[in-house]
């Protein structure tokens, strides 16, 4: 008797344990969830499951969480506890922290056949390099998530392929060669595998490489419409396995509780206290400022942060997550002064609503790549002040390739963990300058602020029926289930 094809299909998919990598796989667990005859686990820990399963413990098609225990004693000097890697007491346990979350490994394998129905892909974060020698193990399609644009990653490959850095400064301005815009950078601006910091190694780095290059294909958080001639140019390279299926935080069903549950902490006022304050003030009027959730900025250059959001003279919302600056905020009178045109929030913002509200007219930003997509999706014009990572990369992409941002003259990364090394990069006058002209009613700022709003509306278009996002997520499942018929019959 004939074996009948495949139809149903259950994802595996593993995220790394921090939230700016494990919040966009969640919500592609519940996108995946959606569809027709298919199963979705995500791979994560005990205390990870408990932070993030409110997003999940919604009405709609369910998804599962394997549990795994976390192997901190195995990992000195990690406390109890500790299973994502904004909790780290200190950056000097980040290699620890990677160390630990490899011997997930073994973990994850030793329960492998309990998995009902059997696994019939995996979907992993790109830094999780052991995820590709369990898909040889199991003979399974390894699917790629970095989570980052398309931009980025032909970025990254022209980098290592044309050997443009050999020899040269890191102060020294070069041309990224085979873009399809002409993006002008320095070494120092460049993401830890061409910049590297004393928390990373080159063969952690070169592992995750190698075991990307041989995977099936690469699932992108964006939409092809953002970036269209990138999306292009990456799929030549990728041949074809390339698929574009967010703006992931946009889809209906997915709640608001994305921020909280990856702030993880509360913040010192409520949501609906954030928006009443909002309400009252003009629209288009506010500048929101939000360095992000794991960034650690140097105290004193939050002090010029601070200086140059007064000194702009317009209403702003600012979320501090630095202890160190509290004494300054009380003893320099800076909340006193700013009380009537300023929204100090500490620790966890309702970032997705504060961005929604008609009030905001600006976004100072990071650069992180959730947080540009939630101020794309939002059709706001950007203030960007890049940190570390691929953050600098971003910055170039809304400024020059979308027009839609204003960079307030960071020169070089800070890495994660080594800020002190660092000091005082960005002074409270650029800040202020920056804002001015994101701000500005002018021709200029009129045209931008026309530019980010269009974005906003494909952004949402693409996610519809039909739409890239919504087309692309239907051909990747197409293509796994293919792959799995041809195991079956094709041997």
């Amino acid at each position: 008797m004939a074996s009948k094809p495949i139809n149903n299909l259950h994802f595996l998919l593993i995220p790394y344990l921090a939230p700016g990598h494990t919040i966009p796989i969640i919500h592609m667990a519940k996108l995946l969830a959606h569809q027709p005859q298919v199963t979705v686990t995500v791979v994560t820990t005990p205390v990870n499951a408990l932070r993030y399963r409110p997003i999940l413990d919604k009405p709609g098609p369910s998804v599962q969480f394997l549990e795994l225990p976390f192997p901190a004693t195995e990992a000195t000097g990690l406390p109890e506890g500790c299973e994502s890697l904004d909790t780290l007491p200190t950056p000097d346990l980040a290699l620890n922290f990677a160390a630990a979350v490899d011997m997930l490994q073994s973990e994850l394998e030793r329960c492998f056949e309990t998995l009902s129905p059997p696994p019939s892909c995996i979907v992993s974060d790109k830094y999780l390099a052991w995820t590709a020698d369990t898909a040889d193990k199991y003979r399974l399609p390894r699917i790629v998530f970095d989570g980052m644009s398309c931009f980025k990653q032909l970025c990254d490959h022209n980098l290592y392929a044309s050997k443009v850095l050999d020899g040269l400064r890191d102060s020294e301005m070069f041309v990224v060669p085979g873009l399809p815009d002409r993006i002008e950078l320095t070494r120092s601006q460049l993401p830890v595998e061409f910049n590297p910091s004393s928390r990373t190694t080159g063969e952690r780095l070169e592992r995750a490489r190698e075991a990307a290059s041989r995977s099936f294909g690469i699932v992108i958080n964006s939409f092809e419409e953002l970036e269209q001639e990138y999306v292009n140019e990456y799929k030549k390279l990728k041949g074809g396995k390339v698929w574009c299926i967010g703006p992931l935080s946009l889809y209906t069903d997915i709640d608001q509780d994305n921020d909280k549950a990856q702030r993880g902490k509360i913040g010192s006022i409520s949501e609906q206290e954030c928006m009443k304050w909002l309400d009252l003030r003009e629209r288009g009027s506010v500048v929101y400022a939000c360095l992000g959730s794991v960034s650690r900025v140097n105290p004193k250059q939050l002090i010029e942060l601070g200086l140059g959001l007064e000194a702009s003279g317009h209403p702003f919302v600012w979320v501090i997550r630095a202890e160190e600056v509290e004494r300054w905020i009380l003893e320099s009178g800076f909340e006193e002064r700013v009380k009537d045109r300023g929204l100090l929030i500490r620790g966890w913002a309702p970032q997705v609503s504060i961005l929604s509200h008609p009030s905001i007219g600006g976004f100072l930003t990071h650069c992180g790549w959730n947080s540009i997509l939630e101020g794309v999706c939002s059709g706001m014009p950007m203030i960007t002040w890049p940190q570390f990572a691929e953050q600098f990369l971003n910055e170039k992409l809304v400024v020059q390739v979308l027009g839609t941002g204003v960079a307030v003259g960071a020169q070089s990364v800070v890495h994660w963990g080594e800020e002190e090394k660092f000091g005082v990069k960005v002074k409270s006058e650029d800040v202020k300058m920056a804002i001015l002209k994101v701000m500005d009613s002018g021709i200029e700022g009129i045209e931008r602020r026309k530019k980010a709003k269009e974005l906003g509306k494909i952004a949402n278009r693409a996610i519809d029926e039909g739409g890239s996002s919504h087309m692309n997520l239907k051909l990747m499942i197409q293509q796994i289930r293919d792959i799995m018929n041809l195991n079956v019959f094709g041997g």
